[in-house]
């Protein structure tokens, strides 16, 4: 196709965000031109979300089998075809693709452009040999796993977030630079599917979590024989005869780790490279574009979402920020971003997952007005039934009650915050939940049981034994 077309809403980048609101913005009558210069679906679906969880669900299986003695069922050592693991990642986004492909946009009415795109004014991109002429333009290109300029890293074949699912053979040693959710999460997975596995970082391993919530996950993973070097400097890197060895200070003292194959998963940087932005009168720097509580650029026609925005690296702020996007957009509506709860979740065993603020936030802004709320896995009758009891849901309020955040170190973690997410949101107090009929035996009691723990000083004092015994002689 060349030429040029003139249309209502031009999207750059067919990832997550990209997709929402292209396919939104068509079904609502608006004309659309999606522009995607490499594989529909972006990151999530073909180098992270999707594939991830699917390698993790692998060294589930795996470590299900290692650990069934403790159901009375005859523990083994697994036999892992790592080939076969690979053709379960693909497969898994093989059977995705089509809600994100090509000939779905396009049976809803959106005219897609597999070309790289470029801004050649304040309101045209040139892709492919065709110019888009739009209202407005949504810049949706995401992120890329960053490149840290470590000495002799060039000089070494490294794994990224977007390599490290092509393997077809499972690393002897895997060593991680960077021990955040990403690295944590592949990390495990690798461990429970047969590899040896040290993970380095600089500063504290999943350092953006709470320490406490954090401590569960780590003690989990050291068990499972993972090497964690938290506090480490890296020096360089080397050819090691077929592998790769890692020179790292800690301490004062030097040692170099040699291992079978290298993962860089320390940070991410956002995609502004070759959209000639200058040209359209976007403002960005390498966190991404600036934009405002719209997610306006300095073109108040150019929009940014996701990654690409510069704020939080979720898929699910990505589709969040679509519907601000198309609010703005399409109805002239003055929606902004608010990020007053905003969830995330670590998909290790146990997960991580929050919303809101830690206890040290809380702390930071409150001073001592705050109350911290613990309930801990041991005591829920389902998780001793699954023998899961690695854990703990941790709630902070202000001293009216109203839920300020909430930490849980638990197995689907991720399944038992959403009440939570509401609660922050709607600034809830917690008599809210503590008021709630959960069901039994779920692990969704701990959300529950935790809130109930607020009231039992009061509910147990002695002004209330005494107000009892009064009421009772009547």
């Amino acid at each position: 196709m060349a030429g040029i077309i003139d249309t209502d809403i031009c999207v750059i980048g067919g990832g997550s965000g990209g997709l929402t609101v292209a396919a939104g913005a068509s079904q609502m009558g608006a004309r659309v031109v999606l522009i995607e210069k490499s594989k529909m679906g972006g990151d999530c679906l073909n180098y992270g979300c999707v594939p991830s969880k699917a390698l993790i669900a692998a060294g589930h299986a795996a470590h299900a089998i290692r650990k069934s003695g403790r159901f009375g069922i005859a523990a083994a050592t697994p036999e892992v075809d790592f080939r076969g693991v690979h053709d379960h990642v693909h497969g898994v986004i093989g059977a995705i693709a089509p809600n994100d492909s090509v000939e779905r946009f396009e049976g809803l009415g959106v005219t897609v452009l597999q070309a790289a795109a470029r801004f050649t004014g304040a309101r045209e991109v040139e892709a492919g040999g065709t110019r888009v002429r739009a209202k407005y333009f949504v810049v949706a290109t995401g992120s890329s796993a960053g490149v840290p300029p470590i000495p002799g890293l060039d000089t070494v074949p490294y794994l990224t977030n977007e390599t490290v699912f092509d393997l077809t053979e499972g690393p002897a040693h895997l060593i991680v630079i960077g021990g955040g959710p990403i690295g944590c999460e592949l990390a495990q997975a690798h461990r429970r599917l047969g590899a040896k596995v040290t993970v380095l970082e600089m500063f504290a391993i999943l350092g953006k979590d709470d320490p406490e919530v954090t401590e569960v996950v780590k003690r989990r993973l050291r068990a499972e024989g993972i090497a964690l070097r938290e506090g480490v400097k890296i020096g360089r890197v080397a050819p090691d005869g077929k592998g790769v060895s890692v020179e790292i200070e800690q301490n004062g003292a030097v040692e170099k780790i040699a291992g079978s194959h290298l993962l860089v998963a320390a940070g991410r940087s956002a995609n502004v490279g070759g959209l000639n932005l200058e040209a359209a009168g976007v403002n960005y720097s390498k966190k991404g574009i600036e934009v405002d509580a719209r997610l306006r650029s300095a073109n108040k026609r150019v929009f940014a979402i996701g990654d690409v925005a510069g704020s939080y690296q979720f898929t699910h702020i990505a589709n969040y920020h679509a519907g601000i996007v198309i609010r703005n957009a399409l109805f002239w509506l003055p929606a902004k971003v608010d990020y007053r709860a905003v969830p995330w979740v670590t998909y290790t065993d146990p997960e991580i997952a929050h919303v809101g603020r830690t206890e040290a936030q809380a702390k930071a802004e409150l001073g001592g007005g705050i109350r911290v709320l613990r309930f801990a896995l041991h005591d829920s009758d389902r998780a001793q039934a699954e023998r899961e009891t690695e854990g703990l849901i941790k709630v902070v309020t202000d001293k009216q009650g109203r839920v300020l955040g909430a930490s849980i170190a638990a197995m689907r973690a991720g399944e038992l915050l959403l009440p939570w997410v509401i609660a922050v949101d709607q600034k809830q107090k917690i008599g809210k939940l503590a008021a709630l009929i959960a069901p039994y035996p779920t692990l969704s009691e701990v959300s529950k049981r935790v809130a109930g723990s607020y009231f039992v000083p009061s509910l147990f004092s002695e002004k209330t034994r005494k107000l009892v015994r009064f009421l009772m002689r009547f």
